[in-house]
C-alpha cells in the first residue's frame, strides 16, 4: 500500500493535523489486515488524489475527512471489516428512529401526552447500543474489526 506524504505546514492548522493524523491511524491499523490487490489498489488511487492536494488548500480538511468516510464504507461493504464501535454507532441512531419514535408515539398517543415521545427515543436508544455493541462483539470475535476508531 502506498504512504501518504509527510505534511511538515499542517501543524499550524489543528484540524487539518487532528484530520490528517486521524487517517494516518486508519492506515497504520490497515497495514495489519491481509487485504485483496483489488482494494489495495482503490485504496492507493485514493491516496494518489490526496497526495496531489496541498495541505495549504482549503479543501484539504474535508478532503482527508471524505478519504476516511470512503475507505470504511468500501473496506465495510466488500470485507466486512469494520472499526471499532461502528455497529454500535449506525445502530444506535437506527434505534432511535426505527424503534424509538414509533414506540414514544404508541406512548403518547395512549397517555394523552406527548411528552412521552422523549421515553421512546431513550428506550431505541438503548435497543439500537444493544444490538450495535453485540455486532461489534461478533466483527471481533470474527477477526474483521480494526484497531482504530472514528472521532
Amino acid at each position: 500500500m502506498k504512504k501518504l506524504i509527510e505534511r511538515q505546514n499542517i501543524s499550524e492548522n489543528l484540524k487539518a493535523s487532528n484530520a490528517y493524523q486521524q487517517l494516518v491511524k486508519l492506515f497504520n491499523a490497515l497495514e495489519v489486515k491481509e487485504l485483496p490487490t483489488e482494494t489495495v489498489d482503490l485504496i492507493n488511487h485514493e491516496i494518489e488524489q490526496l497526495n496531489s492536494i496541498s495541505d495549504i488548500d482549503k479543501n484539504f480538511v474535508n478532503a482527508t475527512k471524505e478519504l476516511e468516510n470512503r475507505i470504511i464504507k468500501l473496506l465495510e461493504k466488500k470485507h466486512k471489516i469494520v472499526p471499532k464501535n461502528y455497529y454500535r454507532k449506525l445502530w444506535m441512531v437506527l434505534g432511535m428512529t426505527a424503534f424509538g419514535i414509533p414506540m414514544g408515539v404508541a406512548f403518547g398517543l395512549s397517555i394523552g401526552n406527548f411528552g412521552m415521545l422523549a421515553i421512546g427515543i431513550g428506550m431505541g436508544m438503548a435497543i439500537g447500543v444493544g444490538v450495535g455493541s453485540n455486532m461489534d462483539k461478533k466483527a471481533f470475535n470474527e477477526g474483521r474489526q480494526l484497531d482504530f476508531e472514528v472521532k
